[in-house]
């Protein structure tokens, strides 16, 4: 479903965003890559900055900012999952060993977000929609198609997620060798253990964005200064991936899904 018109289903993720020191440099690169299309937002937004794909948004970007007595967030994607109430949220994430690290607070009339930790350390948001429901285009070149929580104990993690936000947190009926976040009955992410990984990284939601040719963007982020961190690699039954890192740091994947 490339266009999303309708509310998302509770538990699902429906936006995602990233917190980058040099605001512009990253429009730029995002641009670039996949052809967004955004400028610095107004001041009373505090810049933040709504990336478009072909006239609908995507995505959001902003300038680096602390919080007070909060240390500088790094430079990191973060999902956001759409809940009914972001306060029995919050309370819900506090009461299953989670960790609040912005409140819940109000977006002008947008919506209701906060920001937390899982008991693992993997950082997500949480969004209560009002006039802005989320990502109207996914799935497709350029957006979001995939998000992966990679976690030490992925068992405690579907526990607290299915806790959470109300999520089931079982084998994927596609690939039953994973275990996949379904909500409804549909396959909304994933998680996995951190053992293929390097060492000291921390637990992390990775983001993936749909592509149609993963080998040139991967090129095309080598050119502009970024790294690749998983060389393009074809995954059974999913399509053609990478996983890289952009010129300020962040980290996301790529992939070209097999055609259905």
């Amino acid at each position: 479903m490339p266009e999303v018109t309708g509310p998302y289903d509770p538990g699902t993720p429906c936006w995602i965003d990233l917190m980058v020191p040099d605001q512009q440099a990253g429009l730029d690169f995002y641009r670039d890559l996949f052809g967004w299309q955004a400028e610095i937002g107004p001041d009373e937004y505090g810049g933040y900055s709504v990336c478009l794909q072909k006239g609908k948004p995507v995505a959001g970007l902003m300038k680096t900012q602390a919080q007070e007595g909060q240390p500088t967030p790094p430079t990191a994607w973060t999902t956001y999952f759409s809940v009914l109430d972001a306060d029995d949220t919050a309370a819900k994430v506090a009461a299953n060993g989670g960790t609040v690290i912005m409140p819940a607070m109000d977006v002008m009339t947008l919506g209701r977000m906060f920001v937390a930790a899982d008991p693992q350390g993997a950082v997500f948001g949480v969004w209560e929609p009002r006039d802005f429901k989320g990502a109207e285009i996914v799935n497709e070149h350029g957006a979001l198609v995939w998000n992966q929580l990679h976690s030490p104990d992925p068992k405690a993690s579907g526990a607290f997620y299915s806790a959470v936000l109300g999520v089931t947190a079982g084998p994927m009926p596609e690939m039953p060798e994973f275990t996949g976040f379904q909500v409804n009955g549909r396959t909304i992410g994933g998680v996995q253990g951190m053992e293929n990984l390097p060492p000291n990284t921390p637990p992390h939601w990775l983001i993936s964005f749909a592509v149609d040719d993963t080998d040139s963007i991967v090129d095309a982020v080598v050119h502009a200064g970024g790294n690749v961190l998983a060389p393009p690699f074809d995954m059974d039954k999913v399509g053609r991936m990478a996983v890289v890192q952009d010129p300020q740091g962040a980290v996301f994947s790529v992939v070209a899904p097999l055609s259905s």
